[in-house]
């Protein structure tokens, strides 16, 4: 039995390429290396799409893993059309992009085209890690309207950073400078990210291989365990502007927070977030505790504002069959069923 186990976990470890991504969609939108996917649902059911902002540094099949492993899919099933903005895999070329184009020209105007497609004039915006970070200053400053936003595991108080408070602290001291670093070298490569991460989380950036060598008899466990480790390991490069800009004004100034942050010079005020609310974090997340993600909840005009601390980790609310409890709930709670005007 030990014996054949071990043989499986090999297996495994060798197993050829395993595809990910495989719900329907489209293109309907195209800029630099990003694209706006639609995933059309199987019957329609509720007027507001879902628009939804991954992290700028990981891939955004995670949301998509496989079928009956797919958030997207739990979407499309439960009656929301959804749309997805994938940043692609920035090039060299692309290193003077800043966060401030990420969110007024690939968000905004990607959220514009998803609106027009969608024949409505609002929708439930819900970012995840990053993407939520990002997404939240965007819902602080678009014209458009937004129905509902939805946050997991999206760091807002980074001066909570457990790991990095001495990192944080040389920073505003000024005792260690990114920008010129960054600026000669161009880009953050994906490397510099993988093991950044791993630094965070280590050991438990080891224990998913003993969690597969005891569980490697079982088929289920190990696909979805290559599909897991595989976006684990697939970071993308970020550009250096848009490193420098995060380091100094989200980490090093707290500027969400602490007041001051701007997008192309225009003062951020998240009082303007007025749509109803949701709130993820989980208790055993390494890279995003909850005292990063919840001090949002007293800076928005949101009447409606619900926040959630879940058992589990940083990718328990998204690589799986369903949408976590209680999201569907507030979902329908929170949106239009659909008519026929459009």
């Amino acid at each position: 039995m030990v014996l054949k186990r071990f043989s499986h976990f090999l297996d495994a470890l060798s197993e050829d390429e395993i595809p990910v991504g495989l719900s329907e969609k489209y293109p309907i939108w195209k800029k630099n290396k990003a694209t706006l996917w639609y995933y059309p649902s199987k019957h329609r059911k509720f007027k507001e799409p879902i628009f939804l902002i991954y992290s700028v540094v990981n891939k955004a099949y995670i949301l998509d893993l496989a079928p009956s492993l797919s958030l997207i899919e739990a979407f499309t099933n439960a009656g929301y059309d959804t749309y997805l903005i994938d940043f692609g895999t920035p090039g060299f070329e692309d290193r003077n992009t800043t966060i401030d184009d990420y969110i007024t020209k690939y968000i905004e105007k990607a959220y514009t085209r998803a609106l027009r497609h969608a024949c409505t004039n609002e929708m439930t915006v819900i970012g995840f890690c990053l993407g939520g970070t990002l997404a939240t200053v965007f819902a602080a400053i678009t014209d458009q309207k937004i129905k509902n936003l939805i946050l997991a595991v999206s760091p807002i108080d980074f001066s909570q950073f457990p790991i990095f408070d001495k990192w944080q602290k040389a920073l505003r001291n000024g005792e260690v400078k990114v920008d010129d670093f960054i600026d000669t070298i161009g880009m953050v490569p994906p490397d510099f990210i993988k093991y950044g991460t791993r630094l965070i989380v280590a050991p438990v950036s080891y224990s998913h291989y003993l969690a597969l060598l005891n569980r490697s008899d079982d088929p289920k466990y190990r696909e979805k365990w290559l599909r897991m480790n595989k976006w684990t390991l697939d970071h993308i490069p970020l550009p250096g502007k848009a490193f420098n800009q995060l380091m100094n004004d989200y980490v090093r100034d707290n500027k969400i927070v602490e007041g001051g942050l701007e997008v192309n010079g225009i003062p951020v005020d998240f009082r303007n977030i007025t749509c109803n609310l949701l709130v993820f974090s989980t208790k055993y997340d390494p890279l995003v505790p909850s005292e990063l993600c919840e001090p949002i909840m007293d800076l928005v005009g949101s009447e409606d504002k619900t926040f959630i601390l879940f058992e589990g980790g940083h990718a328990s609310l998204v690589a799986n069959k369903s949408m976590p409890f209680p999201m569907e709930d507030w979902l329908l709670n929170h949106c239009t069923p659909v008519d026929d005007d459009c």
